[in-house]
């Protein structure tokens, strides 16, 4: 069971009252990190993650930080500051969110001429939340060009330039799918366990695209996964596996080290996977398993007992506001993406 970080802190505090020992004694930096006291500024990373941001939250600050980039007058508000802030009100807790409360924090900023940092810098935990909320969610947002049709020459496809969401959703415009919230639902197969990721129920063979851009570094077989891709995101921070891909057909053209670019499309939805046989369907009912995870720490949190899986409900809620068009090609018998996109990370 995760425990969020007020809880954690006040389970923390109440035994030290029990045995007397000073509260001041205790920094939040070290109880939200799990640091210890001494260590140095290298050892001190975040070992765990509560990403129990709304999806109305997750929108309402988008909207905000999307308008003050592309409007001309007035300061800029990053989306992560601003749920950062939000967070350190909340305790972590986004269940009682209300637009009401982000308008206030602007309405401060402006009446006071100061950044949202700047405002947070009197909040205890502001520093631990605008870095795990950025890990989370920095590559999200930025400026990039992407193709759209012309309408005034007949739709021939024409660049933009754009400031906004650079992710897509993992599954291809036009495909339904359904959802719900089953991040840390039990599994048995193998072993008893939690499920670290989401599920998007849908049909064989629905494209599946890169959520973000990134560097594929995991292809092939897992007894659990099936067919699986992980890629990693440029900065390092996060880590995507799409898993139960399509039985006998699951990639276009993946390899470990490939240049992948958001909105590309990876491969194709099945339900391969719970057996030690490759190209195996075993899995009851098709569908797209994925998850990010979060890694601070390369030697300790990339694989073993210390990973960090976050919920992505709210996120893959956010993320159908760009859904990535594509078109099938009869002669490779491949689907690709309809409309390129290009932005300076994927380009370097």
């Amino acid at each position: 069971m995760i425990i969020t970080a007020i809880k954690k802190k006040t389970i923390v505090l109440a035994l030290c009252a029990v045995v007397g020992i000073s509260a001041a004694a205790f920094s939040p930096f070290l109880l939200l990190t799990g640091a210890k006291e001494g260590d140095t500024p290298e050892k001190r990373f975040i070992k765990w993650v509560d990403f129990s941001v709304s999806y109305e939250a997750l929108s309402s600050a988008l909207d905000i930080d999307i308008k003050s980039h592309t409007e001309e007058n007035g300061a800029a508000y990053s989306w992560v500051e601003l749920l950062a802030y939000l967070a350190s009100k909340y305790g972590g807790d986004f269940s009682h969110f209300k637009k009401s409360d982000l308008d206030r924090l602007i309405q401060t900023a402006e009446s006071e001429g100061k950044t949202i940092d700047e405002l947070g810098a009197s909040l205890k935990n502001y520093d631990y939340f605008k870095e795990a909320y950025g890990a989370v969610l920095d590559g999200f947002v930025g400026n990039h060009s992407i193709e759209i049709p012309n309408p005034e020459n007949g739709g021939e496809k024409v660049m933009a330039e754009r400031y906004g969401l650079k992710v897509f959703s993992p599954i291809a415009r036009g495909y339904g799918y359904s959802h719900f919230d089953d991040f840390g639902a039990s599994r048995s197969y193998g072993f008893r366990r939690k499920h670290l990721g989401h599920d998007m129920m849908g049909g064989v063979g629905t494209p599946i695209v890169a959520v973000e851009s990134g560097v594929v570094e995991a292809v092939g077989w897992n007894r659990y996964g099936g067919w699986r891709i992980g890629i990693r995101s440029f900065d390092k921070k996060r880590y995507y596996y799409y898993a139960h891909l399509r039985k006998d057909h699951p990639y276009n053209d993946m390899y470990e080290g490939k240049i992948v670019t958001a909105g590309e499309v990876i491969g194709y939805l099945g339900m391969t996977g719970y057996s030690t046989k490759e190209n195996v369907n075993n899995i009851n009912t098709p569908h797209l398993h994925y998850g990010m995870q979060l890694i601070f720490d390369e030697a300790t949190q990339k694989e073993g007992n210390n990973e960090i899986w976050i919920d992505m409900y709210a996120i893959t809620k956010l993320l159908e506001k760009n859904r990535s068009a594509v078109y099938h090609d009869s002669e490779a018998k491949e689907y690709y993406r309809k409309y390129e996109m290009f932005e300076e990370s994927t380009e370097e």
